[in-house]
């Protein structure tokens, strides 16, 4: 297990490090930058003495954009071995301090997500192949294919139109009320929840349905299994039968699936936080990288491809404890 880890950790680097490359290489060769806008801008300014290009020149010079792709990479690489991510170009903060700020949101609505997804999708998939074909199986079926067929965007419009706009039920966007500052601590508590309610019911009508089909598919490839009708034939209660022997073999397919949920915790989820305005990290990052701020993209991508490595790593671990015919291959 050990020369294992140590190989796979190895591979993890490798890839991280290529990964990166590739997001530089493809960042660096983006129509518009941050730097365009700002020398625009300046460029324009009735006062400035300088021309457009002079402004770009003097700005690509400051950024290091005058070098190469792969000297810049390898400049940026010695930095962030050090901890040293830059500066946000489009926040004018430390690349890691931005990311602090708003890290905990993100984390606090994906974890709630994936928690509510594990207790929605792996009972109902369960019990759709117990009762394969029938109207619960369909029923499940038909949600299930609906939260995966859904855009994000889509989705997120209607929740906004019934919830928000025509029932008032819950507010339209933000995190926050419009009385927030003069709040309590428990009543800035309870405001917040009541503002994320609805991005997270999102996330979890998206992501809730492809959980739910690989349940039942890889639930109802063990319940065919032949141990399984042995343990029928020698009496075996049928809770006991599907709860101690057919989720357990479950399981080993169910840890992939879930091993790539982990990256999106600590990513947030873009297009939902976009729709909401909700100022987690995956909406932080998207206006970063629209305004070419490489700074923070090259962060917030190489912290996702390290991050999924890991989960994969975690993954493999895990196959070992739930399948102890691994740890002896």
């Amino acid at each position: 297990m050990r020369n294992f880890i140590l190989r796979r950790v190895f591979l993890g680097l490798f890839i991280v490090v290529f990964g990166a490359l590739a997001v530089y290489t493809v960042i660096r060769s983006l129509p518009s930058s941050y730097v365009e806008t700002i020398a625009r801008q300046r460029a324009s300014n009735p006062l400035s003495t300088k021309s457009y290009q002079e402004w770009i020149d003097q700005l690509n010079e400051v950024y290091g954009l005058n070098k190469g792709i792969i000297p810049g990479f390898i400049e940026w690489g010695g930095n962030a071995i050090q901890g040293d991510f830059g500066e946000s170009w489009h926040y004018g903060v430390p690349v890691t301090e931005k990311f602090t700020e708003v890290i905990g949101i993100s984390l606090i609505v994906n974890v709630i997500t994936f928690f509510v997804q594990i207790v929605i999708a792996i009972p109902l998939g369960i019990l759709a192949a117990r009762k394969q074909y029938s109207a619960t199986d369909y029923a499940v079926t038909v949600f299930a294919l609906m939260g995966i067929s859904l855009p994000t965007f889509f989705l997120a419009t209607i929740l906004k139109y019934v919830f928000s706009i025509r029932l008032g039920w819950f507010p339209l966007y933000g995190l926050t009320g419009r009385f927030y500052t003069t709040m309590t601590p428990f009543r800035q508590f309870l405001d917040q929840a009541y503002h994320m309610v609805l991005p997270i019911v999102t996330l979890t009508m998206l992501s809730v349905g492809g959980l739910m089909r690989y349940t039942r598919t890889n639930m109802l490839e063990v319940l065919n299994s032949d141990y399984i009708r042995t343990a029928r034939a020698k009496g075996l209660p049928e809770n006991v039968v599907i709860n101690k022997h057919a989720f357990r073999n479950t399981l080993i397919p169910l840890i992939t699936t879930l091993s790539y949920i982990l990256p999106g915790m600590f990513t947030g989820s873009q297009i939902t936080e976009t729709m909401f305005q909700i100022p987690g990290i995956g909406y932080i990052a998207y206006q970063a990288m629209i305004r070419g701020d490489i700074p923070f993209a090259m962060f917030y991508l190489t912290f996702l491809l390290l991050l999924t490595q890991v989960s994969l790593l975690v993954a493999d671990i895990m196959y070992a404890v739930v399948d102890p015919r691994i740890r002896v291959n």
